[in-house]
């Protein structure tokens, strides 16, 4: 199984992409909710977040990375912070991420 296929399968599933973009095969866009269970799916499936962008009206607003806070990629004490901040500082946002899934999932 590809990561693509995996995030599709056991993380996106029942989550509405928000990207009507020409990039919308490889961007998933996802609402404030729906972007906190895409974490938690990721937390329990132990994916790591490289980085977290928030988007605002089609454009990048922030972007946040694992490095930024010194944390491993698979460590959800860092994007669920980062999200938290982010989410709270300017509500009603767009969220996406750059994910990895482990060799050890994709075989499953």
């Amino acid at each position: 199984m590809e990561q693509a296929e995996f995030l599709k399968k056991h993380i996106f599933t029942d989550l509405k992409n928000l990207n009507d973009g020409d990039d919308s095969e490889n961007v998933y866009l996802f609402s404030e909710a729906d972007f906190e269970i895409v974490l938690e799916r990721a937390q329990h499936f132990g994916i790591g977040i490289y980085n977290i962008e928030s988007w605002q009206k089609n454009e990048v607003h922030e972007t946040v990375a694992h490095d930024d806070f010194k944390k491993k990629a698979t460590d959800p004490r860092w994007y669920k912070r980062a999200f938290l901040t982010i989410k709270t500082s300017q509500p009603g946002l767009l969220y996406s991420a750059s994910y990895k899934v482990s060799n050890k999932l994709l075989a499953r």
